[in-house]
């Protein structure tokens, strides 16, 4: 069986994908060891939690959490000027695209791993340098990299030596994965290379087994509850929508968000809720990766307000998505390209709302709630979907093909 190294560069508790694949290869048999970047002291206690009891390892190549503070000034101070040269002078280094790349490579190309699956935007880099000294490298595009971003933050974004580093490992990576039919679709076609293979942010049906049936979320059991996630509660991430749309709700709902809640977001929330939905209207922290499909589960719809002014946002499909087909929930969610993708195989699952549209939002809610049984049937729906089709059991057998036909290639 072969060494296989997964670059993630962050916090494993933030990347569920790539735990996913690397569970999958160690049950292959393959030896696998993800190396990734510490930054926040919470975050590294999820992470040590994560990693008990796995086949496979995760080893933190540059730890910056605050007790650091002599590595942080350094690595701030580094970014600050990797920024100004680009800005100023059109000049690209690697701490462009992230903290720590140049130690992930150098652990890399001790590593001397059979295969190097690279995510996230410093991966890309990293990716690169791997092929140029020979190694046998895969790709997996959560995102489009890119093609991400709203335009007042891309502006000190080095955005043509991303596509530089994009149109390589598309052309050149055997393993070579993302997200979505429409993005493979779209990748392909704007580098001119292979359709990348298509892995759904499913997750595992068998994680089922460990809800624990209990109610920490909800006030109110017999009023329907609405539930939204994500890393951070803010703007651009479309609760404007659902904000605006609550005047226009005719039934008694709970609405339910969970994320990091900074000071910013409490006050730019507090001015957009009407006063009449503030007792209705709660906010929940980020709970640890084993406990969160119960949290969903307590709910009974899912919200997934995606934008799709945004390439890699409209084509991809998220993470939540598939939770809330875990969880049982039934979904309403923008018609992006990506969740149109779903929903117009799986209409029975829930329903599509065109973005930033509050009023369709409004309504499908109160369409949802009118019919009790339409909603349990909608749940019902999700939960069988996810269990034939959407689960990562299901995609498995594809990341078993493409990792053997990749290490059957020469370097």
């Amino acid at each position: 069986m072969a060494n296989i190294l997964i670059l993630i560069l962050g916090h494993l508790c933030n990347a569920p994908r790539p735990q996913k694949e690397a569970e999958t290869l160690a049950n292959a048999g393959h030896d696998v060891i993800v190396y990734g970047v510490w930054f926040d002291s919470a975050l590294v206690k999820r992470d040590r939690q994560l990693i008990l009891n796995k086949k496979w390892r995760f080893e933190p190549i540059v730890d910056f959490q605050p007790n650091r503070k002599l590595q942080n000034w350094v690595t701030r101070i580094q970014s600050r000027l990797a920024r100004e040269k680009y800005i100023y002078f059109g000049i690209f280094s690697p701490e462009l695209l992230g903290y720590g790349a140049k130690a992930i490579l150098k652990a890399a190309l001790k590593a001397k791993a059979d295969l190097t699956i690279v995510h996230s935007e410093s991966g890309l880099w990293v990716g690169n340098q791997l092929l140029d000294r020979g190694y046998r490298v895969g790709v997996d595009f959560e995102d489009w990299f890119s093609e991400d971003l709203l335009p007042e933050a891309r502006v000190a974004r080095p955005i043509a030596q991303l596509k530089v580093l994009e149109r390589r490992l598309i052309n050149e990576c055997t393993y070579c994965l993302t997200t979505s039919n429409v993005l493979a679709e779209a990748l392909s076609k704007a580098y001119q290379a292979p359709k990348p293979t298509i892995i759904y942010n499913a997750f595992p049906w068998a994680e089922r087994s460990q809800i624990d049936g209990q109610i920490r979320d909800r006030k109110n059991l017999d009023v329907p509850s609405i539930h939204w996630f994500s890393q951070t509660i803010g703007q651009g991430r479309g609760l404007e929508t659902l904000f605006q749309s609550l005047p226009y709700i005719k039934y008694p709902i709970e609405i339910h968000l969970r994320g990091n809640y900074p000071e910013s977001s409490r006050l730019w929330l507090e001015s957009l809720v009407p006063d009449e939905w503030r007792d209705r209207l709660f906010i929940h922290p980020i709970v640890p990766n084993n406990e969160l499909l119960s949290r969903i589960a307590e709910h009974d719809i899912g919200l997934a307000l995606e934008v799709n002014d945004i390439s890699s946002r409209n084509l991809t499909i998220t993470n939540k998505f598939f939770q809330y087909l875990q969880a049982g929930l039934a979904i309403i969610a923008t018609d992006t390209d990506g969740q149109s993708e779903i929903l117009s195989q799986y209409s029975e699952i829930g329903e599509l709302i065109p973005t930033n549209n509050a009023i369709a939002l409004a309504s499908v809610i109160n369409h949802m709630l009118q019919s009790p049984q339409n909603l349990t049937s909608k749940k019902r729906a999700a939960l069988l979907v996810a269990q034939e089709y959407l689960c990562w059991e299901k995609q498995e057998s594809i990341v078993f093909r493409l990792t053997k036909n990749t290490l059957s290639t020469k370097k």
